[in-house]
């Protein structure tokens, strides 16, 4: 069971992370995040959430950060979804128009789409074995995709049609439109700080996967409503064939 005021902690440090990439220490959380204790009050309850496995520690010395385990009680329970904005709504429609007759063109025009509105890398499946992505110099201005190992792994997965629809399929039993893999749930040693946001999409004869990868600490309250949108889009647009 986690107490309230854990759950609160949990989301601090959770939102400090995912802004700041380094590691949260207790003074950070009770200046910035305005909590009514004292630091060592705070120390204690990391303590008791590291204990749990919603925290982990980089080093002895180093704050904490939060787990896939964190980061899934934050998306069950804690995240609001950003509405998707007119804007960027209008501006893929302008995308997607002039080529809903041709639906390569038109996927390869959804993945430019979703890249650019979440900053990270757009990948898009099609019953056919292809994959279509774009973004990746996006991850690469963070700093998990320094790791060569990390990088590479990443890479690797879109130019392998059969893996990452294995991928995509641990998660197929998950009830939620768009579903979720973070860390160690993608099953690759060298992926621990990665997160996979996918959904299963439907336009006209045509169907297979549209996700968003980034680092672990993505801007989840953009990437899902901008994949929900997307994946709508697409099927919209199917409808005319």
């Amino acid at each position: 069971m986690i107490t309230e005021r854990q759950l609160e902690l949990l989301e601090a440090i959770i939102r400090e992370y995912l802004t700041s990439s380094t590691p949260v220490g207790s003074s950070i959380v009770v200046k910035k995040y305005h909590f009514p204790c004292s630091a060592a009050t705070i120390r204690n309850e990391m303590a008791k959430l590291l204990d749990e496995g919603f925290l982990d520690m980089m080093h002895t010395s180093s704050g904490r950060v939060p787990t896939p385990r964190a980061y899934r009680i934050f998306l069950e329970q804690l995240m609001d979804e950003h509405e998707f904005p007119v804007l960027q709504e209008v501006a893929l429609k302008q995308r997607l128009w002039p080529v809903r007759y041709d639906f390569n063109k038109m996927i390869l025009q959804a993945v430019n789409g979703l890249a650019d509105i979440t900053n990270l890398m757009a990948i898009a499946t099609t019953q056919d074995g292809f994959v279509y992505h774009a973004g990746v110099v996006n991850i690469l201005d963070h700093p998990e995709f320094w790791n060569i190992d990390t990088a590479k792994s990443a890479l690797y997965l879109v130019e392998k049609h059969e893996l990452i629809e294995k991928i995509f399929h641990k998660a197929i039993h998950s009830p939620s439109e768009v579903k979720y893999l973070i860390g160690e749930e993608l099953g690759n040693e060298n992926l621990t700080s990665v997160a996979l946001v996918f959904a299963p999409y439907t336009s006209g004869k045509n169907y297979g996967y549209l996700a968003v990868l980034g680092p672990s600490r993505m801007d989840y309250e953009t990437v899902i409503p901008a994949t929900k949108f997307v994946k709508k889009m697409i099927a919209d647009l199917g409808e005319s064939w």
